[in-house]
């Protein structure tokens, strides 16, 4: 899954942000489930920026 689709439920976030923080925010968008999944399966840590987690889902393929 492309980081710019996840980006897309994670529009008005703040930063930084852990791991539960960004999947709540994406269900609060709408996000499907796949993209649940995606946030789910990455590293539990704070994410200090868009960027960070971009390189956390790249990371994941």
């Amino acid at each position: 899954m492309s980081p710019a689709y996840v980006q897309k439920y994670l529009a008005g976030i703040d930063y930084p942000a852990s791991r539960q923080d960004l999947i709540n925010h994406a269900k609060k968008n709408n996000a499907d489930q796949d993209v649940i999944s995606v946030l789910g399966e990455m590293p539990d840590q704070q994410y200090n920026s868009a960027a960070d987690v971009s390189k956390a889902i790249g990371q994941m393929e």
